[in-house]
């Protein structure tokens, strides 16, 4: 049992991963006998997810002394959030342009699925105050508990000596919740090869062979704006700092992304690897991540937007540049109302394809082509979206002075 716990745990889950896809191939739809292990890892996770936001971040409040600071952080984090998310969507444009994935496909095989329509980004904006805190909660919306966390903690800093003994308990309430979370991290392997085993038993990866291409230009997309955007320009030139290290810290919140397909779902596990690998400071750590969790979807934006493009090109849509730059636009808008589920991004294209004219017929026909392959697909890009966050919440601490390059350089485990 030790020799177990002495592997690196980014180990064990690529390994589980390994083993559970070749136990999918295998087993086929036998695989659902192990599901269970799947939506147990998950449900632990999940369970982890809305007590560790609110605790983490009214201790980060509270230890960070002044509460105008919060100010500085939150625009700066918008600021970056949709800098990057451009950034994105601008590479998927232009490898769609090169790749031109949508041209001679035959969609006439498809089945229409209905198209669900995205959230007003009004709606969004009014769900961030919660009408009951405690339902808020226990509904897991992620904004609305950000909202009441923080106006717990500035509230506690304004108090005084009298705040102090929930001061210390939501002081000792994050190091409780940390300490679990490491724990539900030791079943991540078993979680992610039942995960991994039914996704290739029930479903299989064959599919991504009908649109190689789309999928071959998503792929690259992916690996081009984590290298680039991410690695290059953020970790290397403008903060200094070793692109390998960052994704040396980022791993297993990244294989868990990739695992689990939603970013609210890996958000416990990004918060520890930020905070332990990264050198991210709480008050960050717990501002920056549900944020990100909630709003950066760079991964999303590349792959809505490709698959616009894809779909313009099989119906012959020509597009010209102000095409491109309303897809740009609206793909921007429409990923900060993008659910961190799995799967939710595929319905949420509506808006941006109705931009380039395509019809509502036109758009389920699109959807209905892209849900037997969107899994795998939509894997990759949430790992990219939970790379984003970690990146993202690097550079906001250094910017804030909670930065700790001691614990970002220290060595890990292999």
């Amino acid at each position: 049992m030790g020799m177990w716990f002495e592997i690196a745990l980014w180990k064990r889950i690529l390994g589980a991963m390994v083993v559970g896809a070749l136990l999918g191939v295998l087993i086929g739809d036998g695989s659902q006998y192990i599901a269970w292990m799947g939506d147990l890892f998950m449900r632990l996770i999940r369970m982890v997810v809305v007590p560790l936001v609110f605790v983490t971040l009214v201790a980060g409040v509270v230890s960070m002394g002044d509460p105008s600071k919060l100010g500085s952080l939150g625009v700066k984090t918008l600021a970056i959030y949709l800098g990057t998310t451009l950034a994105a969507i601008t590479i998927g444009l232009m490898l769609s342009a090169i790749f031109q994935p949508g041209v001679g496909v035959d969609l006439s095989s498809a089945i229409p699925e209905t198209v669900q329509e995205p959230v007003p980004l009004t709606q969004r904006l009014l769900e961030i105050v919660p009408e009951n805190p405690i339902n808020a909660l226990a509904e897991g919306n992620i904004l609305a508990v950000i909202f009441f966390a923080l106006l717990v903690g500035i509230s506690l800093l304004t108090i005084g000596e009298r705040g102090k003994p929930i001061a210390n308990l939501m002081e000792a309430g994050t190091e409780v919740m940390l300490r679990i979370t490491h724990w539900v991290m030791e079943a991540a392997p078993f979680g992610v090869l039942a995960l991994i085993a039914v996704l290739t038993g029930t479903q299989g990866l064959s599919a991504l062979l009908q649109v190689i291409t789309l999928a071959t230009a998503v792929v690259l997309g992916c690996a081009v704006h984590m290298i680039l955007v991410h690695g290059v320009l953020i970790m290397r030139l403008t903060l200094g700092l070793s692109p390998v290290m960052f994704f040396r810290g980022a791993r297993d919140a990244m294989l868990v992304a990739f695992s689990t397909s939603s970013s609210s779902a890996t958000l416990p596990v990004s918060m520890s690897v930020a905070e332990e690998n990264l050198g991210v400071k709480p008050i960050v750590a717990s501002t920056v991540l549900p944020l990100g969790a909630t709003i950066n979807m760079d991964g999303t934006a590349l792959y809505v937007g490709i698959v616009s493009v894809f779909a313009a090109q099989a119906f012959g849509v020509e597009l010209g540049l102000v095409d491109y730059l309303l897809i740009a636009g609206s793909t921007t808008l429409v990923s900060i109302g993008t659910a961190a589920v799995p799967g939710a991004s595929i319905f949420l294209m509506s808006a941006v394809m109705d931009t380039i004219g395509l019809t509502p017929g036109q758009i389920a026909v699109v959807v209905g082509f892209i849900l037997p392959f969107d899994r795998p697909l939509d894997m990759l890009r949430t790992s990219i979206n939970v790379g984003g966050d970690l990146s993202v919440s690097t550079a906001v601490s250094n910017w804030e002075g909670e930065f700790d390059k001691e614990v970002f350089d220290r060595p890990l485990k292999y």
